[in-house]
């Protein structure tokens, strides 16, 4: 990818699972995490699809870096990030992939501005989720944190639960899970 050219995408209809917990983690803000699980991901994809989850994890390690205060090592991942990010449709298997561009160019430019001295922690607020279609996502074993049963009231998409908090993958949207019975207007 980077080059412009657009890769086969016939063969490709869900996706990888760990995509799927590197994107949730991302959006939860746990950015060292979803950069392990989009790792995983990237190394053991041998498609052309890699190439975007190597963008993706660029860009969780660049917010990263800004949480450590770190602006010229987020530059240079943002920098890095284009390269593969580059070339895919604005939605590519359910990722806002064009929506992630723009808020990637939108962060830059805060961080270019001339006496940009905040600290990584109050920066947080530029950052966005990353917008996916989770029924795209392969069907994890079970045992695992997916409840199947919920919808969020404000997107759509199936949330999980972890430790008595129910989280959409999808906006971040998030609930203690004794307000079920609030919030959630719709059971799948």
């Amino acid at each position: 990818m980077g080059r412009g050219i657009q890769p086969p995408m016939s063969e490709l209809t869900q996706l990888d699972p760990r995509v799927c917990e590197g994107l949730r983690l991302f959006n939860e803000g746990l950015y060292f995490e979803s950069h392990e699980a989009l790792e995983i991901a990237w190394l053991a994809e041998k498609g052309p699809i890699r190439d975007l989850y190597r963008g993706i994890l660029q860009v969780a390690v660049g917010n990263l870096h800004i949480t450590r205060e770190n602006q010229t090592g987020a530059l240079k991942m943002f920098e890095r990030s284009k390269k593969w990010l580059s070339g895919w449709p604005d939605v590519t298997l359910g990722i806002h992939v064009g929506q992630l561009r723009e808020d990637m160019a939108s962060v830059v430019a805060q961080l270019e501005k001339p006496n940009q001295n905040s600290s990584g922690e109050k920066r947080l607020f530029l950052f966005k989720p990353i917008i996916y279609d989770q029924s795209l996502c392969i069907k994890q074993k079970s045992g695992d944190k997916t409840t199947s049963s919920l919808k969020c009231d404000r997107c759509g998409s199936i949330m999980t639960a972890g430790n008595c908090k129910i989280t959409c993958q999808n906006c971040g949207n998030r609930f203690d899970c004794s307000d079920l019975s609030i919030y959630f207007d719709e059971l799948i």
